[in-house]
């Protein structure tokens, strides 16, 4: 069995998720030999926690001087495309964050609040030219690249893509969110640091399951994808309508400066099918993610969050304790839905082992470049929708 060994790349939310993931592929398969952070004080934490021999200060040090077949790139938005094309250049196989990447302004150093100056046209030029650069890099150094869409793999998702192609009908519509109360992390309020609001650091997941769904429709049925055709989209901030920011208790995160807190994207592909994604800082309750497909003839949910395998009720907050119960839920007290197993619901260990799966077996992994610059290309389309007010024509983008 050919054994992966994966250099690390941040060592934050994200790449703890991950970390969990590799530890469940079988050790001959897989070894996490490295990590990297700045400050690398918290690389070093990280790695003790992890037990990872070797840690780097630096992305650059650690391509350089450690000996893996593959990186995870788990950094900030804006540091995906140069991470990807430098390991490329290397010969290192990339597992990625969401998004493939983004416009995140012309000089970083600045502070401008570029959500609010920069034409949306602008913004999906430069996305597309960039996303072209990465995926031409990825090609010409034959590695293999995986896009973290958990979504794809999460174990819902793929049942009812499965009960879809039992049922044989046409999938005519989609309806698909992720919302909860308010990211945690700063970077996603402002677009310099995100590359854009809801709809970027949330709608991405629910947007790559749709395009995905309908990718393997095509290809099932007509040895082909259906790809998007057009996109149609409205953005808001809900958080500074006068009325709520008046009120003395606040359950919802503020402080989004020059980035929506909720949209919609309503996707229409080229068979005439369409999908409505929806995407939102403003939800109380916990993490609401799921997809519905509508066929001709069944009808089809996967609830990724919240599920009801396990349901709880405490009539006050304190009487569970520590004991975890779901993600973003504002309290423990009342009726609540505790997740057994979070992770593996969401997808996030099936997508690290198809990852280094494809890498020791030699081919693409489900989720892949494609998506990945379909989904940035398609949501940035929608932002040049949501500022023009009108449909904006993704096919000939798309190529």
């Amino acid at each position: 069995m050919t054994q992966v060994r994966i250099g690390m790349a941040g060592c934050g939310f994200s790449a703890s998720l991950h970390i969990h993931g590799y530890k469940q592929v079988a050790p001959a398969r897989c070894l996490v030999a490295a990590v990297c952070g700045v400050p690398k004080a918290e690389a070093e934490a990280f790695a003790a926690r992890h037990g990872i021999p070797e840690v780097y200060g630096s992305f650059t040090e650690m391509l350089a001087g450690a000996k893996v077949d593959a990186v995870d790139l788990a950094v900030p938005n804006y540091l995906h495309a140069p991470f990807i094309i430098e390991a490329a250049k290397a010969g290192k196989h990339v597992f990625c964050e969401k998004p493939l990447t983004g416009y995140f302004g012309e000089d970083r150093p600045q502070e401008e609040l570029i959500g609010k100056t920069v034409p949306r046209r602008k913004m999906l030029e430069q996305v597309i030219a960039r996303c072209d650069e990465v995926v031409a890099a990825v090609g010409a150094s034959g590695i293999r690249f995986g896009y973290a869409e958990n979504w794809v793999y999460a174990p819902a998702y793929l049942k009812l893509w499965r009960l879809a192609q039992a049922a044989g009908g046409t999938i005519l519509r989609i309806e698909a969110e992720e919302s909860h109360s308010g990211s945690h992390a700063d970077y996603a309020k402002q677009w310099r640091t995100s590359g854009g609001g809801s709809l970027m650091v949330k709608g991405s997941h629910p947007l790559g399951a749709a395009l995905q769904l309908k990718h393997w429709e095509g290809e099932a049925k007509f040895g082909r994808p259906i790809r998007p055709a057009s996109v149609l989209c409205e953005v808001g901030n809900l958080t500074w309508i006068p009325a709520f920011q008046e009120e003395k208790e606040q359950y919802l995160r503020t402080g989004w400066r020059d980035v929506e807190d909720w949209g919609i994207i309503v996707v229409k592909f080229e068979d005439g099918s369409v999908a409505e994604v929806k995407a939102a800082d403003t939800t109380l309750g916990g993490v609401h993610n799921y997809l519905e497909a509508y066929l001709s003839n069944a009808r089809l949910r996967a609830n990724i969050n919240p599920t009801d395998a396990c349901v709880a009720y405490a009539p006050a907050a304190h009487i569970f304790g520590d004991e975890y119960i779901v993600e973003k839920i504002e309290t423990k007290g009342g009726w609540t839905q505790p997740s057994p197993d979070e992770d593996w619901n969401q997808g996030y260990p099936q997508e690290v082992a198809d990852f280094v799966a494809a890498v020791a077996e030699g081919r693409e992994p489900v989720s892949g470049a494609r998506l990945a610059r379909d989904v940035s290309i398609v949501l940035y389309a929608a932002y040049v929708s949501a500022e023009e007010g009108r449909r904006i024509e993704v096919g000939p983008l798309l190529g």
